[in-house]
């Protein structure tokens, strides 16, 4: 590989540009810039040469034409090893760069900007930077091309060790990066300009909950062993530090395809609370919730009311974890456990579970777009952030929830939210009872969530997430020892449901919101 002796630095985001391009003069690179890039590394103290001495042509057009000559092109794209390409260098008297440094302008920064202008957004579109990072990547043997900061480190301290060399696999990581960086960039401005439409009378935004070109660009994150099954691969990709997909391992084995998704539904039903709470999941279902007073107070009503099924589950805190929960986790045989935090002595007590996995979490449930992928294609569709809101929900029965009724119908309506379709939550104020999920019958719910509770229903509260179809599945709910349900409503049966609840002398609320999980 050639001796890196000629950079071309020129970049939006100047973050620790300074010392990497001392450390390339150190080692006795000529660096060429533009605007204002020349300008911090000059004020610097470094000696540079202006692209404009090197093309022979002033920048123009406010800037948009800087790079985009055959002195630059050429120097970038002229193939080594191909003597043609040398002796039409040298014809021109054209000397080669070895490196290009090039961040893009930050369009995505403008483009999220509230009421960001249509003429603010193509001036952020970035001409020569793509053009030289592309050409600088297609011509990768013999061109290094940086597009990330994070690369100047590890970039300085392998040509200080190799006399100024980049290994052939360096120069093919960088790339792939740069590559990945354009299409990125690419991917951006395609997905905001498609929602802008110009017409005769000017330019308008068309505000679209579902975008025009669904862009999936992110990273591989980390390889995992398999996916849902030991024949499967799988992947994590992200590109954030937010929500599961960016939380950072403190302790325990590697997380697997299965860990992350019940960690994934763990953490999305304990962000419906704002009191301490605990949440146990068993394949993507709350098999025990809680919020109480106190962080352990919920850990153990979560913990109670399954604790068959808490057994080799995924936990989630929205608090602290702290010493005194964290002791009655460890008499449980846990897989992996998701909270903002723990305390020293609640590490302590859970790192000496060598396999349990201990991850701390960032961000609440995100405002973004729900992906699943089917067979050819794809679905998307706007989160599920709708709550229970007093102003559309109305009481349909005779009898109105009393007090504790009304906040054990609340809870329970949060927590129903997360069970799969069809859903059935007993609950009480502050604790899930038991639950019936992912039926075909909703009756069999019902029925289901009775057999399996070990606490008893008497005053409990029922939460549907779809309406009640027949009075059945009401007269189910009231003889396990129901006194209150909250339901969506909606159904052509509504009339004969609150005729059954009124008839059994219960209180029943409509939302008017289904919370259909699949």
């Amino acid at each position: 590989m050639p001796a890196v002796k000629r950079v071309l630095l020129s970049v939006t985001d100047k973050s620790g540009l300074l010392p990497f391009a001392k450390g390339l003069a150190a080692l006795g690179c000529e660096l060429i810039s533009t605007g204002g890039t020349a300008k911090m590394l000059r004020d610097g103290g470094l000696a540079v040469k202006d692209v404009s001495e090197v093309t022979g042509f002033p920048e123009m057009l406010d800037g948009r034409v800087k790079t985009i000559h055959p002195r630059v092109a050429a120097g970038i794209l002229a193939r080594r090893a191909v003597p043609e390409h040398m002796a039409a260098l040298a014809e021109h008297e054209i000397a080669t760069i070895d490196m290009v440094v090039v961040n893009l302008y930050e369009f995505e920064k403008v483009a999220a900007k509230q009421g960001a202008p249509v003429e603010e957004l193509i001036e952020n579109i970035d001409i020569g930077g793509p053009t030289m990072i592309r050409a600088a990547a297609k011509n990768f043997e013999d061109v290094a091309v940086v597009t990330s900061a994070d690369d100047y480190e590890p970039i300085l301290a392998e040509l200080s060790a190799s006399e100024g060399v980049l290994s052939k696999k360096t120069h093919w990581n960088l790339a792939r990066k740069a590559y990945a960086t354009t299409a990125k960039y690419d991917a951006a401005i395609t997905a905001r300009l498609a929602s802008i439409e110009v017409g005769d009378e000017g330019w308008s935004d068309v505000k679209e909950t579902t975008p025009r070109v669904l862009n999936v660009h992110v990273p591989r994150l980390q390889a995992l062993r398999y996916g849902e099954n030991p024949h499967q691969a799988a992947a994590l990709y992200a590109a954030g530090t937010k929500g599961i997909a960016g939380c950072k391992q403190l302790h325990g084995k590697e997380l697997s395809y299965n860990n992350l998704v019940d960690l994934d539904a763990a953490w999305q039903l304990i962000c419906e609370f704002s009191e301490p709470a605990a949440a146990n999941i068993k394949h993507t279902n709350p098999c025990g919730c809680a919020e109480q007073a106190t962080l352990v107070e919920a850990y153990r009503k979560a913990y109670e009311a399954d604790p068959v099924s808490a057994f080799g589950g995924v936990l989630a805190f929205n608090r602290t974890l702290d010493e005194e929960t964290a002791l009655e986790v460890s008499k449980l045989f846990v897989e992996a456990i998701a909270a903002p935090g723990y305390s020293d002595k609640a590490l302590s007590i859970l790192t000496a579970k060598k396999n349990l996995r201990l991850v701390t979490v960032e961000g609440g449930v995100a405002d973004e777009l729900v992906v699943k992928s089917i067979t050819g294609g794809f679905l998307a569709q706007s989160p599920d952030l709708a709550t229970f809101d007093p102003a559309t929900a109305r009481v349909v029965t005779e009898r109105q929830p009393t007090e504790a009724e009304w906040v054990a119908l609340k809870f329970g309506w949060k927590v129903c939210k997360h069970v799969k379709s069809n859903a059935i939550v007993y609950a009480q104020a502050g604790q899930l009872l038991s639950s019936g999920a992912g039926q075909m019958s909703r009756v069999f719910s019902v029925e289901i969530g009775a057999r399996k509770s070990v606490l008893s229903l008497a005053g409990s509260v029922v939460a549907s997430d779809a309406f009640f179809p027949f009075p059945d599945g009401p007269e189910g709910a009231v003889a396990n020892g129901a006194t209150a349900i909250i339901q969506p409503g909606g159904s052509v049966k509504d009339g004969d449901v609150i005729a059954a609840a009124n008839r059994l002398g219960i209180a029943m609320v409509f939302t008017g919101v289904r919370h259909f999980r699949h």
